[in-house]
């Protein structure tokens, strides 16, 4: 589907326009918007613009590294969206000549009707140019990053406020699904990052203080949301630790119960045992107050012991 956008010398916008119309000597710039288009329409990029071979083919192989080209004439970008529900990369190229803009993407792009609904709007962005609209394309794309950045926060938030009311493997899948969508998060961000640390220090920006201006905003803005990511991503590494920590001790208190229980019994199952033989000549099996004498043996026993693990700080596992 293609969406042709003219602005005239005047400063009025044009929809659906010709490609004849295009072509007038009173439009000031125009936008084609390239969406899934068709083999026919696609064939404009070669036949009607005469773009590089090169550049059109980087449109066709899908998710190509994030990079800006200069081609006579016309620079070449590959920019990088996130798909807000699986986080996954989505490439949208950008041709930007003197008095035009040109889009090509095969997914859904809402920042584009967003910058479409601006030109409608402001007489400052008609009158702005076809570089105005890249920067503004650009920026929107990277707007998109941070409510996905602030949900992912969010989420995090939630699990620290309900640790100890879910259990282990509940909280390690999810703290290892969020570090997952970072890494995503990261794969798509550090690239962009980098394609706008280069578009602001080359010679056609440091010429312009103004335009180096407008893309140093948004270099700010990629720089922040990769502090954002690494912050989160150390702090799922912080989560998992803690609950290792916290599995790690609970399971040590377990062995501590056992292993304290097995040791009070052991004497006591010995006692049993000497007293349950029935031999013939065991003088204490005739004593009148041998059972209780027995059992109270095998509670002084008991309290010895528990007095001797206290000595020896084995309860401070269960505070």
């Amino acid at each position: 589907m293609l969406k042709k956008i003219a602005v005239t010398k005047n400063g009025d916008l044009i929809e659906h326009a010709t490609l004849q119309q295009l072509s007038s000597p009173d439009i000031a710039w125009y936008w084609i918007d390239f969406h899934a288009p068709t083999e026919k329409e696609a064939a404009l990029l070669k036949e009607y613009f005469q773009f590089h071979p090169l550049a059109i083919e980087d449109c066709f192989h899908y998710l190509q590294r994030p990079k800006l080209d200069f081609y006579e004439g016309y620079l070449f970008f590959v920019l990088h969206a996130l798909n807000q529900k699986t986080l996954r990369s989505e490439e949208i190229d950008l041709f930007v000549g003197d008095n035009y803009i040109v889009t090509f993407h095969l997914k859904e792009a809402p920042y584009i009707d967003r910058v479409i609904r601006k030109l409608k709007e402001s007489d400052k962005a008609r009158n702005s140019g076809p570089e105005h609209i890249a920067y503004m394309l650009i920026d929107q794309l990277v707007d998109d990053y941070f409510p996905i950045i602030y949900q992912i926060e969010d989420r995090l938030n939630e699990i620290e406020d309900e640790e100890g009311h879910k259990t282990y493997g509940t909280l390690m899948n999810e703290v290892f699904g969020i570090r997952s969508d970072l890494l995503k998060l990261r794969r798509t961000i550090i690239p962009m990052r980098d394609l706008l640390y280069r578009i602001v220090n080359t010679n056609m920006m440091r010429s312009d203080a103004n335009r180096q201006a407008y893309f140093n905003d948004i270099y700010d803005h990629l720089l922040k949301l990769t502090e954002i990511v690494e912050s989160n991503r150390d702090m799922t590494a912080d989560l998992r630790d803690s609950y290792q920590t916290l599995n790690s001790n609970r399971m040590n208190a377990i062995m501590m119960t056992l292993t304290i229980v097995s040791t009070i019994f052991i004497p006591l199952t010995f006692i049993v045992g000497v007293y349950g033989m029935n031999f013939d000549n065991m003088p204490e099996l005739h004593w009148k107050y041998g059972y209780f004498g027995v059992l109270i043996f095998m509670g002084l026993l008991v309290s010895g012991m528990l007095l001797w693990f206290k000595h020896k700080g084995w309860f401070r596992i269960f505070k």
